[in-house]
């Protein structure tokens, strides 16, 4: 899996969370909690989703490295095989 197709699921996995968030401008250095305001039950909702999706077990202690965009495909691309 390629960083751009992890990067598409990963935006695509957010957008069904957050529909209205404008994630063409959102900077992948942003904290998605708050440029996008996302709750604690939002990412938790989100590594599941990104779990059943890419298969990439994701374990609640490693949340904190998935709140930016930049980091959910840099931490997903390293497990990725």
């Amino acid at each position: 899996m390629t960083r751009d197709e992890i990067r598409t699921a990963v935006v695509e996995e957010v957008s069904a969370i957050a529909p209205d968030a404008d994630l063409a401008a959102l900077d992948p250095s942003a904290d998605m909690r708050e440029a996008i305001d996302l709750d604690s039950m939002d990412v938790l909702n989100l590594l599941i989703a990104l779990h059943k999706r890419l298969g990439i077990d994701i374990p609640e202690e490693d949340a904190g490295q998935l709140v930016t965009l930049g980091g959910a495909v840099d931490y997903l691309a390293a497990r990725a095989g």
